[in-house]
């Protein structure tokens, strides 16, 4: 497949005046994207950095960011992305842990980066939204060539947590970056025509491979968005004439209730895509009704660069499943037994994968590798059933899973009885310690504004729709649940209230 960087080298020679970045109203060609990109990696060069040596971007969706992450890997080194957010020992956690020598912070949220390089011994260079400023850029030639590298060479560290509780790198390599870069554009249809909606952060997979890295293969443009909301959203869609959007789930939702939605026009809307946590069907339905387009939902992990399978555009398309795998992926569901289920079953199981974008390993953790991949199979903690077309749904996270009294019980199942009460515009269930029946199933809701219900009844609303053992016994009120980096929500950091769970009998 070749390296990263042949796409951004391509597009820059095929379309060298076609916008290739865009932020408000500074715009990047790809010939000027390039060429920024090359004094980058000469720079980089100039100042001892050596290829494999880890460079960390700790940036919002600005220019910067793809010019200092193509300079990057132009000079043959690994970007470790990390969210502007984290504190300075989350940060410092990964510079130490990935070795990495130097750390490009944005100018405006840069304290947490500077006090985290320092600790980890790396250097911290502080950029504006277009990336290095002349100074910073005095020594560095115009021109560089890109190290050659191995398909398996590393690209990409990604920091995630889910296997060991603590961050760990995984290892994305040139080949498995590329190589599904080149397959969601072209599962999509994305061509050099296109402008791609990057809400999504890039320092996520599903910004980074669905966003930049496939609309500098298919030549496209990148209008960015440092921060989601929805009304701007709405506002960039229809100035830039935006025909693919991707996004999760709550960024459909609050755009369809978005107080701008029919004062803008976003007729040129072709393809939206989501993915990152399960889209449920009647906000994929409302957001089709409200802007005549409809949505694909994929599936993937950070582990498999990230996309793994998807409702493909000319398949039947299925509301609330996550598709069939991907070209060059392969999936399949274990069962508790440690066999793999029969096709025609819809017994669930844990989804496995095994393919092109699996992940190396995770960086200088072989045993936690060992974990998740056994014989090229990554075991993914997910939970589906497959139906008898080879669709598969997400029936929820195994580490999720609430065992009460013997029983399993599914948290995704409940938020979505929840949410069918008109009250209720968001839900999160949880396992709670319980003396007797090992967990209770508890809820924390957020209402409709203006609403009015009482738990009483939200309770009892879930009982008629799920067995008995299921529905939750506590219920409490929230203004707002956590989410992550792409606004999905952080069941585990749901606590709650601080009194035990009624009577299991309620």
């Amino acid at each position: 497949m070749g390296q990263l960087v042949t796409s951004l080298i391509t597009a820059a020679h095929k379309h060298p005046d076609r916008p290739a970045v865009r932020l408000e109203e500074s715009v990047l060609s790809y010939r000027g994207l390039l060429d920024a990109a090359e004094r980058v990696a000469g720079m980089l060069k100039a100042r001892g950095l050596e290829p494999g040596d880890r460079i960390c971007l700790v940036l919002p969706n600005v220019p910067a960011f793809p010019v200092l992450f193509y300079g990057s890997l132009i000079a043959g080194c690994i970007v470790l992305p990390l969210n502007p957010l984290l504190r300075h020992r989350e940060i410092e956690y990964c510079l130490q842990d990935s070795g990495a020598k130097l750390v490009f912070a944005s100018e405006n949220a840069g304290d947490a980066a500077v006090a985290a390089a320092q600790a980890a011994g790396a250097e911290c260079m502080l950029v504006d939204a277009v990336g290095p400023s002349s100074e910073q850029l005095a020594d560095a030639p115009n021109g560089t060539e890109p190290v050659q590298v191995a398909d398996d060479d590393t690209a990409v560290l990604l920091y995630t947590s889910w296997v060991s509780g603590k961050p760990r790198g995984a290892m994305l390599t040139h080949a498995n970056l590329s190589s599904n870069a080149a397959t969601s554009a072209i599962m999509i249809k994305c061509t050099s025509a296109d402008v791609v909606m990057g809400c999504l952060p890039l320092f996520h997979l599903f910004g980074l491979t669905g966003g930049l890295n496939l609309a500098v293969f298919a030549g496209a443009c990148l209008t960015l968005m440092p921060r989601f909301h929805p009304t701007k959203a709405l506002e960039i869609i229809d100035r830039d004439r935006v025909t693919i959007f991707e996004g999760v789930p709550t960024m459909y939702s609050a755009m369809v209730t978005a107080p701008n939605r029919d004062s803008v026009d976003t007729s040129t809307l072709l393809t939206c895509i989501t993915g990152g946590s399960p889209m449920p069907v009647d906000v994929m339905k409302s957001f089709e009704q409200a802007f005549g387009c409809i949505v694909l939902e994929g599936y993937g992990l950070s582990e498999t660069s990230p996309v793994a399978s998807f409702n493909h555009m000319d398949a039947e398309r299925k509301p609330g499943s996550i598709g069939t795998p991907i070209a060059g992926m392969q999936l399949k569901l274990i069962g508790e037994d440690g066999n793999d289920i029969p096709e025609g079953s819809e017994q669930i199981g844990e989804i496995a994968i095994r393919g092109d974008g699996v992940m190396k390993g995770y960086w200088q953790h072989p045993e936690d590798t060992e974990k998740i991949i056994t014989d090229g199979w990554l075991r993914t903690g997910d939970l589906a059933t497959r139906d008898r077309d080879g669709y598969y749904f997400i029936v929820d996270r195994k580490k999720d899973l609430i065992i009460r009294g013997g029983y399993n019980v599914y948290p995704g199942e409940i938020e979505d009885a929840l949410r069918e009460h008109e009250a209720v515009a968001a839900a999160a269930v949880i396992g709670i310690e319980h003396p007797h029946l090992g967990e209770e199933v508890g809820a924390a809701v957020v209402l409709v504004a203006d609403a009015q219900v009482t738990v009483a009844e939200l309770r009892n609303f879930v009982k008629l729709r799920v067995a008995a053992y299921k529905y939750p016994r506590l219920i409490w009120i929230v203004d707002d649940l956590p989410r992550g980096p792409t606004g999905q929500i952080a069941r585990r950091q749901v606590s709650p209230p601080p009194r035990a769970p009624e009577s299991a009998n309620q």
